[in-house]
């Protein structure tokens, strides 16, 4: 370096006598980072790809991250429906197909950027309400039961998917989009992460023996381990999650075969052994699922509206889950007409699962878009690649049913990690606002916690049949408001909206972000809009331009 000025300078002369002066923290620690639009540490976003390769890898660890969720709620229904491993085999696979569809369709059709379209937990209380109705020995046999509420499950999503087409294609949640601001995001997107908390310790803690080494050994190999070995720094990075899960996936088979579980509790025994599942056996070895596989819908009037509440709190899940998904591909806010037409065109995936006979409908996966933040690399082509291994698997029961075998405190480890780097991108929002101002400070903290609180309020109260804390005499009515209100960021938008439109908002709005925001909400605001949510090929000229 080149040192400047004289070694032997004389003293400055001494100031004029005066008052001391004042010292200021803002004068003497400068700030270091200003407000970043994207971000810097990515090593391949929205549309760089790695080589084809590691993007294969990538993929399968998407697949892989998504599966956690596909058996616990598959776990959750079909056995108090009346189904067996056969069935739940089934499901599953019709679970993963669709899942596959629906992502491949987002990410050319829709959002474009890297989400993965997987089970929506919203639909789970409409769903046992149906199971509750047939559940008074009508039928003759389990078999019976089971098909006859798979059947009428179909009906009740083929109707309530065009909640979603409409509010969507008719631009009606765009129009929602458009009054928000960068202060209304940071709830919603992170009680999109926070409000999965169950999904993390809670569900780890059913067999922490290899729940917590699973959390322990992703965090020390993932952040630490790979600055001690720079030679493998890029493999930790990227894929020590596959290699923990292996791991500890051996770890629990060796558990489970030395007979560690052998005079335990049956709950203890369904979460940490590996071969409890059954999937292997009932799955089968080829199976392509078909349209009404189940039988012939059945349509119902409460049950339908009971799921009316499920595809709205669906749609506020994966608005969340969007705005995530573009800080962590390196891609700027979507525009309200982008978040529409994803919302109309999950509303399609609804659709299809109904036809499919699915057992819930779709929403933007939380867990995968935490995984865009711990490899860095939010390549959309790596998501759209993951739709093979989901199809295959699918397709091909027994193999999949081997990795639907893995314990599922395994995943809950996992996800404890990924949901928080979702919640931590939510709170990255806030840099585009006035941090100073008490007015910001209290919309977000007052729609954090009350939002947080509502939906634990709800979700406590709600008992193992589905019945919640509100309960009228209409009971598709009572499914509606316990679906809403059970989701934190659906009442986080119900509130966070409320307080930042009524509160002082014109006088605010610099300090809310407004004018960083509002480019990115319009078609032509912002030059990068086309470049990251525009349709691929020629799609755009056979589609309305409200769509493009």
């Amino acid at each position: 370096m080149v040192e400047t000025g004289h070694h032997h300078q004389h003293p400055p002369a001494p100031a004029a006598a005066g008052p001391p002066p004042v010292s200021s923290m803002a004068i003497s620690t400068k700030p270091t980072w200003s407000p970043a639009e994207q971000l810097h540490h990515l090593q391949y976003c929205i549309h760089s790809n790695p080589s084809w390769h590691e993007t294969v890898v990538l993929a399968f660890q998407h697949y892989i991250v998504m599966l956690g969720t596909t058996v616990l709620i598959a776990n959750t229904l079909v056995t108090p429906m009346g189904g067996d491993a056969e069935d739940k085999a089934r499901v599953i696979q019709t679970i993963l197909f669709m899942s596959g569809i629906n992502t491949l369709l987002q990410t050319l059709i829709g959002t474009r950027l890297p989400t993965v379209m997987g089970v929506s937990f919203a639909y789970v209380l409409p769903v046992l309400s149906i199971i509750r109705d047939y559940n008074d020995g009508q039928f003759q046999t389990e078999k019976q039961r089971f098909r006859h509420t798979m059947r009428t499950v179909q009906g009740s999503l083929i109707i309530s998917s065009f909640v979603n087409i409409i509010i969507g294609y008719g631009q009606a949640w765009g129009n929602l989009i458009r009054i928000f601001s960068p202060i209304i995001v940071v709830p919603v997107v992170t009680l999109t992460g926070l409000g999965l908390f169950v999904r993390g310790f809670p569900l780890l803690a059913n067999c922490v023996e290899i729940g917590l080494p699973m959390l322990i050994l992703l965090i020390l190999s993932q952040q630490y381990l790979r600055l001690l070995l720079r030679n493998i720094q890029m493999i930790l990075e990227r894929y020590a999650l596959l290699v923990c899960l292996a791991l500890i996936w051996a770890f629990a088979a060796i558990l489970t075969v030395s007979g560690a579980y052998n005079n335990v509790s049956v709950a203890t025994k369904l979460s940490c052994r590996t071969d409890r599942s059954f999937l292997m056996s009932a799955a089968p070895w080829i199976s392509i699922p078909y349209p009404f596989q189940w039988g012939t819908p059945i349509f119902r009037a409460s049950h339908v509206f009971g799921m009316f509440g499920a595809a709205i709190v669906a749609s506020a899940e994966s608005t969340g889950v969007f705005f995530a998904a573009s800080r962590l591909a390196g891609a700027t806010a979507p525009p309200a007409h982008v978040v529409s037409r994803s919302v109309g065109l999950q509303g399609v995936g609804v659709l299809l699962e109904g036809i499919f006979g699915s057992i819930t409908g779709n929403t933007a996966s939380v867990e995968n878009v935490g995984l865009l933040g711990l490899t860095r690399i939010g390549s959309r082509r790596v998501v759209q690649v993951s739709t093979g291994f989901m199809i295959f698997f699918a397709i091909f029961g027994k193999f999949g049913a081997f990795f639907a075998s893995i314990p599922l405190p395994i995943f809950a480890g996992v996800y404890c990690i990924l949901l928080g780097i979702v919640a931590a991108v939510g709170i990255s929002f806030i840099q585009f606002t006035d941090n100073n101002s008490m007015r910001n400070m209290y919309v977000v903290g007052v729609s954090l916690f009350l939002s947080l609180s509502i939906a634990q309020y709800f979700i406590s109260n709600t008992t193992r049949a589905g019945y919640g804390p509100v309960r009228t005499a209409g009971g598709w009515f009572n499914d509606i408001l316990n679906t809403i209100f059970a989701s934190a960021p659906f009442v986080a938008i119900i509130v966070a909206t409320v307080l930042d439109n009524t509160l002082e908002a014109r006088h605010a709005i610099n300090d809310r972000g407004i004018a960083w925001w509002k480019p990115f909400q319009h078609r032509n605001g912002d030059g990068r809009n086309e470049e990251f949510y525009s349709f691929p090929l020629r799609v755009g000229e056979y589609l309305p331009t409200r769509f493009h």
